[in-house]
């Protein structure tokens, strides 16, 4: 008993301090400086959660960009010993595990190639990210959807271009990474552009 004691004692504090005192902390740490970043960076228009600055979304048709292809899946509901594709599954964050050699992988990138003509297309319209959730494309990958975004609003391709310019965010503390646009943001601010 003698041994035990101590043993349950420093097992409950530890707990109660990392488990319960050290989250509740941080979160309240959080909600007092960041409260926005805190809660996920949600993008809210009249009232209603449409997205996350963080977090990429499945974005269709001709009238909108379209982000970084998703790999991420989720269970089968027929059969739970397999899954099936679900992109931008935040719950289920990961990349495809495809080899470079895999003719899956290349058809898919082949198949969404195409879709941007018979130049090269950027490499972060074709290829999935390792999280299947990134939420910016390259400046390279917007201008490379321009004139169809454009031709199915009825835009100047100029007007779309200029978007594209206005929604371009630098890189982090200027030296961290490359210049990107967050896709959810652009697709908002086109909705919000007039002819």
């Amino acid at each position: 008993m003698s041994l035990l004691r101590p043993a349950i004692t420093l097992t409950v504090t530890l707990t109660l301090l990392t488990g319960l005192a050290y989250p509740l902390a941080i979160t309240g740490i959080a909600q007092g400086a960041l409260p926005y970043q805190a809660n996920g960076s949600l993008t809210v228009r009249d009232g209603k959660t449409i997205g996350s600055e963080l977090i990429g979304q499945s974005f269709s048709g001709d009238r909108y960009f379209h982000g970084r292809p998703s790999a991420t899946t989720t269970a089968d509901l027929n059969d739970a010993s397999k899954t099936v594709d679900a992109p931008y599954n935040a719950a289920s964050s990961s990349g495809s595990n495809l080899a470079p050699t895999s003719k899956a992988l290349v058809d898919s990138i082949r198949e969404r190639a195409a879709a941007y003509g018979n130049g090269p297309a950027p490499a972060d319209i074709v290829t999935a990210s390792g999280s299947g959730l990134d939420p910016h494309i390259s400046p390279a990958a917007a201008a490379a959807q321009a004139e169809r975004v454009a031709k199915a609003r009825g835009l100047a391709v100029e007007r779309v271009r200029a978007l594209i310019e206005q929604n371009a965010l630098g890189r982090t503390f200027g030296i961290i990474g490359a210049q990107r646009v967050n896709v959810l943001a652009l697709n908002l601010a086109l909705d919000a552009a007039r002819p």
